[in-house]
């Protein structure tokens, strides 16, 4: 089965990106500078994360 990464069209030209793909309910997620590291979880797990983000929980490690 192939899997079709997607990367959001902010990313960086110089292929420095975060892509997802889903597969079997599982999302997938990868740096493209390094294919090999795939971190998977699922879907309530991401959109927690997500929303942690936008809300600025992570700010004081970037």
């Amino acid at each position: 089965m192939e899997i079709k990464w997607r990367k959001s069209s902010k990313s960086a030209d110089q292929g420095a990106c975060v892509e997802l793909a889903e597969i079997d309910g599982e999302i997938l997620l990868r740096e493209s500078d390094d294919p090999g590291v795939v971190v998977r979880t699922s879907r309530v797990k991401l959109r927690a994360f997500l929303a942690g983000v936008k809300d600025g929980e992570f700010d004081d490690l970037v």
